[in-house]
């Protein structure tokens, strides 16, 4: 379900039924489908694939090749799938090993993907696919590859700081934390007095 609805925006962005749209969707298509491939392999070097992992590889897939489908071929979204998939399952590791809170990985999923994706733009764009983009910087536009590295940075500071701006005023005002008792238990019991599964 999610993976139909993830055409919608990314092909849906061309804002038209045309060849960029087409684009979108298969290069959406294409990464997810080559991301869950490789979260598969991985997982199986690791002990079995699960069918969770793979639908995690899939969803890294989407996030990776959002920030590019528009502008990259479907053979740069295959690339694009398989790096992110790696970098998205060994960030995961990462944090198990840390035994850092967070629960649903977004920062390893979305986040490694994302930033992986969004970078691969300023590798991988094309004007052949879209004439209203631009080069990267392996068809000769080497600042390109500059502009998306920098679009990182400023997104990840801004959000930084916007994320630390409104989780101290939310510890200030309500609160940022659960009882130990309340989050063992779990937060669909205890605040909403429902189990969800």
């Amino acid at each position: 379900l999610l993976w139909v609805g993830w055409f919608g925006f990314n092909a849906g962005s061309a804002l038209g039924a045309n060849g960029v749209a087409v684009n979108a969707l298969v290069t959406t298509n294409t990464s997810a489908a080559t991301a869950g491939l490789v979260w598969m392999l991985l997982s199986w070097l690791d002990g079995r694939p699960s069918t969770l992992g793979i639908a995690t590889g899939m969803v890294v897939g989407l996030a990776a090749v959002t920030p590019a489908c528009g502008f990259v071929t479907p053979l740069a979204a295959m690339v694009i799938g398989a790096v992110a998939a790696p970098l998205a399952y060994y960030a995961m590791r990462f944090r198990e090993r840390r035994k850092l809170d967070e629960s649903l990985d977004v920062w390893a999923c979305h986040g490694m993907g994302s930033t992986w994706g969004t970078i691969a733009t300023g590798l991988f764009a094309t004007v052949a696919v879209n004439a209203d983009g631009a080069n990267g910087l392996f068809f000769g536009n080497p600042a390109q590859l500059g502009i998306q590295i920098l679009a990182v940075i400023v997104t990840i500071v801004f959000s930084f700081g916007m994320t630390y701006v409104l989780a101290k005023a939310l510890h200030v005002s309500i609160g940022l934390r659960v009882s130990p008792i309340e989050e063992d238990v779990g937060l669909d019991i205890s605040s909403h007095g429902e189990r969800s599964y």
